[in-house]
């Protein structure tokens, strides 16, 4: 089976890396299920703190495939139902990583790529990067992207943006939330740089627990149960062993043992 997806494991970073540069890094069935199986694989290497999901060549990813989407034409509800199923379980897969995930985005992004990049927890573009929701103009909706696009970009914009399928710079989906960060072509890799080092100099527990607090009080009214819950969760962490660990540490004004771990990666 061709290889449409690499992984390198560096320093503590898990680089996934889309290597369908001769059709714009488009994804199909098995690109999806490639992606899907290096997450999981760089989820469950302990040699792994960072995940960073990149792509060769001049675009990030013009989202599905055109022979894909042409045999999806040609399926039946429930194999299309399946299709997107699969989708769907890449962009939770991403979502839910317990570790830090960061897309590094350069040329267009569209269709479904914008929902890789809105399912990573940071994302550093290009000044030249563009995005596009482009389904409405093919008959479709963003559908299984859309929980992530919305949280990432806003309601407001995303009622523009899914019904308008304009293009967008990247200066304005940094002015939506969907890009932390815009540097000049060919300086992604410097910019990710003090991210990826300020993520590698945390513990790796304490940062899993907060992905899972800002998801558990997002959207959600401040009332017994979140003052409840998220009192539990400092509680937890504070008795656990990089808690611990941490607390020790600062007080004793020395590096914490993850560190040392890191620089020795």
């Amino acid at each position: 089976m061709t290889q449409y997806v690499s992984t390198q494991i560096d320093g503590g970073v898990a680089t996934i890396t889309m290597l369908r540069e001769d059709v714009h890094n488009a994804f199909d069935d098995v690109m999806i299920t490639q992606l899907i199986n290096a997450f999981d694989s760089a989820i469950a290497n302990d040699d792994a703190r960072v995940i960073v999901l990149r792509s060769t060549g001049k675009n990030f990813s013009a989202g599905a495939d055109l022979n894909w989407m042409r045999s999806m034409a040609k399926k039946n509800y429930q194999e299309n139902l399946d299709d997107a199923g699969e989708l769907a379980n890449l962009m939770k897969t991403i979502a839910q990583s317990p570790k830090p995930t960061m897309a590094l985005v350069q040329g267009a992004a569209f269709g479904g790529a914008v929902g890789l990049v809105a399912c990573c927890d940071i994302a550093v573009a290009t000044q030249r990067a563009s995005f596009c929701l482009s389904e409405v103009k093919i008959g479709l909706i963003p559908a299984v992207i859309s929980p992530y696009v919305v949280a990432a970009m806003g309601q407001r914009q995303a009622q523009r943006y899914f019904l308008t399928a304009e293009r967008f710079k990247a200066d304005k989906a940094s002015e939506f939330g969907l890009v932390h960060e815009v540097c000049s072509d060919g300086e992604l890799d410097s910019a990710a740089a003090p991210i990826i080092q300020s993520l590698l100099g945390n513990s790796p527990a304490a940062m899993t627990s907060a992905k899972e607090l800002i998801g558990f009080v997002s959207n959600e009214n401040i009332d017994g149960a979140i003052i409840d819950g998220t009192s539990q969760r400092i509680a937890t962490i504070r008795v656990s062993e990089e808690g611990q660990e941490g607390l020790s540490s600062f007080l004793e004004k020395r590096a914490p043992n993850w560190l040392i771990a890191t620089s020795e990666s």
